[in-house]
């Protein structure tokens, strides 16, 4: 394959990190052009030294000294702030972006990568959830491929390479449960961000493994789903799989499914995105039936989680109801995370937005940003 330059939006951070050390699995096939960063500014420098990209972009431009000044006696420009990460995706040099920035952060550096051409591999959901039909249809427009880095949707991705001729019938996505499947309402009213952050599979980032523990992530995934996929909500279905071996399945009219299986290993899904349609050599460990001689699989529990039932209803309601779910939800959790708000609180804050915030049945995208904006300032006024 022909060597590509790589932007990596979000680069310090789980899914950043692990897609650098892919590209430094494979210098032969991967160049790092663009690294960014919201706030950690040593990471960002010791990788810019490392990777030696164009340019970097330090998204709190209260470091953009800091930066600079660290970054002097190598070759490496580097600028700051939310206008100049939207620019630099645009850059000549670059062949795909990697959007690894948490929530919606995501989706105008994503809109402005989708109209220069750029190849979008992309672990930024909420880009999807937030604004979908705008963005499927934008890269339709622009003939640019969008690959998935989510783990469940890498896997469809992978079930259906060669299928694209054969109709879908439903695809499943898989959830691990979370570090508190099991659990009654009335145990998970006095749980701890401490508790809520102990993922027992997967090692990610705060926000989404909050995301998890609540099932939002796996709320977030069926929207997402529905606009990488082309299906209709009532072809995605959802169901906990704890040992998270088989990251998801796509079943086909005649009843066939594929499932694509392996340990729980982010690489693997960011690595076939950066080199699809190859397939790189890894030494990542190996699964080994032995190892599991039982897979499991249980019907998730909507009255206890109840976001993952307010994600299936807001992506049947469509216009920016996924937006304002989304804008909720990053509001609710940041308030969890500072002890502002109590784990179950979360699923009110957003039902609250919810019927708080107009509903827009055909958005275009600066409705989606005031409606962002606007549900945050609802959803911080409820928990004052």
């Amino acid at each position: 394959m022909k060597k590509r330059n790589v932007a990596i939006l979000g680069s310090t951070g789980s899914i950043g990190t692990q897609a650098l050390d892919v590209v430094k699995r494979h210098p032969d096939h991967f160049e790092i052009e663009v690294l960014t960063a919201q706030n950690s500014a040593d990471l960002l420098i010791q990788q810019a030294i490392d990777f030696k990209p164009n340019c970097v972009v330090i998204g709190n431009e209260e470091l953009y000294d800091y930066v600079n000044e660290s970054l002097s006696a190598y070759d490496v420009k580097v600028y700051a702030g939310e206008k100049a990460l939207a620019a630099v995706v645009e850059m000549e040099t670059i062949d795909m972006v990697l959007t690894a920035l948490v929530g919606y952060s995501g989706l105008l550096p994503t809109v402005r990568a989708i109209n220069a051409g750029k190849t979008i591999a992309l672990a930024n959901k909420e880009t999807l959830v937030v604004a979908g039909e705008l963005i499927t249809a934008l890269a339709q427009e622009k003939g640019v491929n969008i690959l998935p880095v989510d783990s469940e949707h890498s896997a469809i991705f992978q079930c259906i390479v060669g299928e694209f001729h054969n109709p879908i019938e439903k695809l499943i996505l898989t959830a691990s449960g979370g570090p508190f499947r099991g659990r009654d309402r009335e145990a998970l009213a006095t749980v701890t961000k401490e508790q809520a952050l102990k993922h027992p599979n997967w090692d990610m980032g705060a926000k989404i493994t909050i995301d998890s523990a609540t099932m939002m992530n796996k709320g977030l995934e069926v929207i997402e789903a529905k606009w990488l996929f082309g299906v209709s909500l009532d072809q995605i279905e959802a169901i906990v799989h704890p040992q998270s071996i088989i990251h998801s399945i796509v079943q086909f009219e005649d009843g066939s499914m594929k499932a694509q299986m392996g340990l729980p290993d982010m690489r693997v899904p960011i690595q076939f995105a950066l080199s699809y349609p190859e397939r790189l050599k890894a030494d990542f460990p190996r699964f080994d039936f032995l190892n599991y001689p039982q897979l499991t699989f249980e019907k998730p529990d909507l009255g206890t989680f109840r976001n993952l039932g307010l994600a299936f209803e807001v992506a049947k309601a469509g216009g920016n109801q996924a937006c304002i779910l989304n804008a909720a939800n990053e509001v609710a959790v940041q308030g969890f995370l500072e002890d502002r708000v109590g784990f179950l609180e979360i699923s009110d804050v957003i039902e609250s937005c919810l019927q708080k915030v107009s509903y827009i049945r055909k958005p275009v995208l600066e409705d989606f940003v005031q409606t962002d904006k606007e549900t945050r300032a609802v959803a911080l006024e409820l928990i004052k």
